[in-house]
């Protein structure tokens, strides 16, 4: 099991110099292509290609660049012979992944590509090799080594190019001011966009279905309205619809200990005076931020104006993803 252990971290260790040498070797080529991408995309689209393990790392280079605000997409060099070639138009940007330069795939595909004026990126660390030789911006893909002892497998040579995939999209998404807001966009089913796209109003109870009362009934007759509403607490309104109050089950058990008469005791002579209100308008997990502060599990829900218009409790934020 040590030498596993000694073993793996040989391995960390070769991908990390491999990481330090290439960043060391970052010039202004690596500008030019994060300028070329930026001043045509869109409306074109960055189109990335690879064979191999290459092709693997070019997927996910695609994919990170789409997800950050750079249209993008994998087309694979062995199907672009056989048609994908249409996929590309003379506004799109190649970026070609080849660690020899010698990949006969994309050196088959390399004339359709300038004959029809395609912007070339090469990612290689074959500097003198034919795919260099058709580059507009070749990106140095050296490594000192391979972490495989064989000197064959892939390995430093692929954590480079991956993160200089991943530099390019970071530098694109800085320049472009592109936000956690964007970002949610693309990602509306993830974790992330359900909280920043879900809003207070998309999953609260609107005013018909939340338990609210006037301040001149008993404290029996505003049970059955908490009963009614299963929010656990009532919010009290003034004769403009504005909160004034709220009692909670927390309340209720209060009352109970004090050996109040609930029905005879009005609410508005129980009811918490001091509470924590949430705008319609605002995002769902602020609901749950502010809930959390004040350690509640339930809120009134206003507009703009301060008049109520719903409720909202954990268990609904629960439900919707959102905690």
């Amino acid at each position: 099991m040590n030498d596993h252990i000694k073993i793996a971290k040989q391995t960390f260790d070769t991908e990390i110099s491999a990481l330090n040498y290439g960043k060391n070797k970052l010039n202004d080529d690596f500008n030019q292509a994060v300028e070329l991408i930026k001043n045509s995309v869109p409306p074109g689209r960055v189109i990335v290609m690879g064979m191999g393990k290459s092709g693997h790392i070019g997927n996910k280079i695609a994919a990170t660049l789409a997800s950050t605000g750079t249209p993008a997409f994998f087309v694979h060099p062995a199907e672009a012979g056989h048609g994908d070639l249409g996929m590309l138009t003379k506004h799109d940007i190649v970026i070609a992944i080849s660690q020899s330069g010698k990949s006969d795939e994309l050196l088959r595909i390399m004339p359709y590509i300038k004959r029809n004026g395609i912007k070339l990126i090469v990612l290689t660390g074959g500097l003198t090799s034919p795919l260099a030789e058709c580059s507009d911006i070749l990106i140095d893909t050296t490594v000192p080594e391979e972490a495989c002892p064989l000197g064959l497998a892939p390995t430093s040579s692929t954590t480079l190019t991956l993160a200089l995939g991943d530099a390019l999209a970071i530098c694109l998404l800085t320049s472009r001011g592109f936000t956690e807001n964007d970002f949610a966009e693309t990602h509306p089913h993830g974790a992330l966009g359900r909280k920043l796209l879900v809003g207070v109003r998309d999953i609260m109870s609107d005013f018909n279905d939340a338990p609210v009362i006037n301040n001149d009934i008993s404290i029996k007759d505003a049970l059955f309205v908490i009963s009614s509403a299963s929010l656990g607490f009532v919010i009290i309104v003034d004769n403009q619809t504005k909160p004034i109050g709220v009692f909670t089950d927390g309340d209720l058990r209060r009352c109970l200990d004090r050996d109040l008469d609930i029905k005879t005791v009005l609410i508005s002579e129980v009811m918490s005076k001091t509470f924590t209100t949430v705008e319609e308008n605002q995002l769902a997990v602020k609901a749950v931020e502010l809930m959390e502060q004040h350690n509640i599990s339930t809120l009134p829900v206003i507009n703009n104006t301060g008049v109520l218009v719903g409720a909202i409790n954990m268990s609904q934020l629960l439900n919707a993803g959102i905690v």
